[in-house]
């Protein structure tokens, strides 16, 4: 096999997963290959895994940071290295969403410490440097070709961006000062020896205990999956006949759901999967697929060799023998670990937890970190989101379809009826939404009076369906964003007419005037003990189709008269976009979803006037008038949306917001010839 001959081998991080059987493997098949090893022994490393090496006399374990500049140094002057397989780094997801510095740390700035003491010291003959098929980013559901060596990096979370990040100093070492560099990429590894907080040794663990297996989001995340001395072996080619400056890519065709991977491990332990299969909340990014070309390799003489069936077995079969080989790993086995252990700190399970997706979802900065905005990636490849829309024949409900096609996100419309759980069950199976959007409700036609002779109905639609929609999206780890309404306040004491103060998202309902305000607060109040639902109240809806009856525009520009009261509203042209940008970022709670400010009945038909009709006249009339022609009272109110206004920065006031969208784009259409 041997083309390239090492002497004396480095690997870093090989008391973790995939290198100790890498190492392993090359001091069983190699002995005149001196192997020494460097491992920090961090939480997911154990010296455990290099027992089949430990007496034999070509190797050398050396406890200690591959960000140690001296110790590094040291290590390949003093041990004559002429060849570094550089595994050592940060690898669990979850983790860089939680705790991103240290994977800068480790993955970067721990790799530019090897790089910088290869071209000190001069005597590296081959430095192969790990990464992952992460760095491609995510593979087009529908992709027949994988990933090849040349495609773009497009990473997605903290972990594969330092990756990414890593392998341009591989590259620009090899380019600059001629640092025989080799990279690899590949796809997820699973077997024996592998720390717990990864999906496979996880669910083998939970499942041994009889434990419920939780899945981030729907389930239907692919990934493919290699068993370990499979990519032992890989590793064992790669060094031998690996050529300088090339990249390698270590896949495999064969393509699993998560979900599937849950069955088949409940298929080991004869566990019912539709009992312990359980979906929780999705992580800030997960991407959907990951798919690659490893013909490269192949062509150096490698292929895949065990099946899925026998490395599963195995894998279970190791967990099964050696239940305690890393201890306590309770804080591994939640749905969301975020280590918090330190070698040699002995960190009990009340120091490590979940993420608390709560605070992920309310702590804005964090969600701009970690949820780029759609307007920088759409454009760069194929949206990874799926939405399930409620609302199709509605006003709302069209337009956002009209924004995923825009925006080339994926989306279906509901077919199930709200009020009906197995329907719904139905939509969310078929479908396999990563969020599901409620535009659908009652509210009346031609307005809200309609509920008032209809009680029952609004009640059916308003607050049983919306609660069941709810709850079968918590049931799937799916954010609902739940279109509502701020129709639910009026003026007050506390908030007076032009004083400027208005209703918070915290503020109880306190308007009960209509039939519909009364069943939209009732079920708001219930959404709150739905820690999966976004609540966004829009009031007085407008756009600029000025066609549309139910354009609040459009409406009292019609009417014979009209009251002149300040009120909180709602452009959609500039609203809806940030509601889905909210999705994206997975949004929680309540949210005023209006313009800041207020203008009143008045001010929107004098500009009417000014942009669309320059004879437009209308006459108001006072409340006590109104009452005379309507069956229920209307709410009158001003909304705060500092909220909002904060996580959107850019959010125009409700004047200004008017005249960009709506007004401006209508002239045009009239100097154009345009009707309206």
């Amino acid at each position: 096999m041997a083309t390239y001959k090492p002497e004396n081998i480095l690997i870093t991080g090989a008391a973790g997963f995939i290198a100790c059987h890498v190492a392993n493997r090359l001091i069983r098949n190699y002995p005149r290959y001196k192997i020494v090893v460097l491992d920090k022994l961090d939480y997911c490393s154990n010296k455990k895994n290099l027992d089949p090496s430990c007496s034999s006399p070509n190797f050398k374990f050396v406890k200690g940071d591959i960000a140690s500049a001296d110790l590094v140094n040291h290590i390949l002057l003093t041990e004559s290295i002429d060849t570094i397989m550089h595994f050592a780094a940060q690898t669990h997801v979850d983790n860089s969403f939680g705790n991103s510095f240290e994977f800068t740390k480790n993955n970067i700035y721990g790799t530019h410490v090897l790089l910088e003491a290869c071209k000190v010291t001069g005597n590296i003959k081959r430095f192969i440097h790990v990464s992952t098929d992460e760095v491609y980013g995510e593979t087009d559901e529908d992709a027949v070709v994988g990933n090849h060596e040349a495609s773009q990096l497009l990473p997605t979370n903290p972990y594969s961006a330092t990756k990414a990040g890593a392998e341009m100093l591989v590259m620009a070492y090899g380019r600059s000062y001629g640092l025989p560099v080799i990279t690899t990429r590949g796809n997820n590894v699973y077997g024996p020896n592998q720390f717990p907080e990864k999906l496979i040794p996880k669910f083998i663990l939970l499942a041994m205990k009889g434990q419920n297996l939780p899945i981030h989001g729907d389930g239907s995340n692919v990934r493919s999956y290699l068993y370990c001395e499979d990519v032992a072996e890989a590793f064992e080619i790669i060094l031998h006949k690996g050529e300088v400056g090339h990249v390698y890519n270590i896949g495999t065709d064969k393509e699993r759901r998560v979900l599937d991977v849950a069955s088949d491990i409940c298929k080991l332990f004869s566990l019912d999967p539709n009992a312990v299969i359980k979906f929780v909340n999705n992580r800030p990014f997960n991407d959907q697929r990951y798919f690659l070309n490893h013909e490269k390799l192949n062509n150096l003489g490698w292929s895949e060799r065990t099946t899925w069936e026998e490395g599963l077995r195995k894998t279970m079969e190791w967990y099964v023998k050696n239940p305690d080989w890393w201890g306590d790993v309770s804080g591994a086995l939640v749905p969301h670990p975020r280590m918090l252990m330190m070698p040699g700190m002995g960190k009990s399970s009340s120091d490590v937890g979940s993420i608390d997706t709560s605070s992920v979802s309310n702590n804005s900065a964090l969600k701009r970190m970690v949820n780029p905005s759609s307007k920088n990636i759409h454009h760069a490849r194929k949206s990874s989101l799926k939405f399930l829309i409620y609302g199709r024949t509605g006003w709302i409900g069209g337009l956002l379809g009209k924004i995923c096609d825009k925006q080339g996100i994926a989306y279906n419309y509901g077919k199930g009826r709200l009020q009906d759980r197995v329907q719904l069950l139905a939509d969310i199976q078929n479908v396999k939404p990563t969020h599901v959007l409620n535009a659908a409700g009652v509210t009346g036609r031609p307005n809200v009076d309609w509920c008032e002779s209809h009680k029952p109905e609004t009640i059916s639609t308003n607050v049983v369906g919306t609660l069941t929609l709810a709850d079968v999206c918590r049931e799937h780890g799916l954010l609902m964003m739940n279109f509502a309404t701020g129709c639910i306040f009026e003026y007050d004491a506390g908030h007076p007419l032009g004083s400027g103060t208005g209703f918070k998202e915290e503020d109880k309902p306190n308007f009960t005037g209509s039939f519909y305000s009364k069943t939209k607060a009732m079920v708001e109040e219930l959404l709150k003990e739905y820690d999966n639902v976004c609540t966004l109240r829009v009031r007085m809806p407008i756009s600029s189709d000025l066609n549309n009856p139910r354009n609040f525009i459009t409406k009292i520009a019609k009417y014979d008269k009209v009251v002149n009261i300040p009120n909180s509203m709602t452009v959609l042209d500039e609203l809806l976009p940030i509601s889905i940008e909210m999705a994206k970022r997975n949004c929680k709670g309540i949210w005023n979803f209006t313009n800041p400010g207020v203008i009143s009945h008045n001010e929107i038909l004098e500009m009417y006037r000014d942009y669309i009709d320059p004879k437009f006249k209308w006459t108001n009339f006072a409340l006590e008038e109104q009452a005379k022609v309507i069956v229920a009272p209307r709410s009158n109110n001003e909304m705060d949306a500092s909220k909002l206004k904060k996580e959107f920065p850019e959010l125009l006031s409700i004047r200004e917001s008017l005249i960009k969208y709506v007004f401006k784009p209508n002239k045009k259409n009239l100097t154009a010839g345009t009707a309206i």
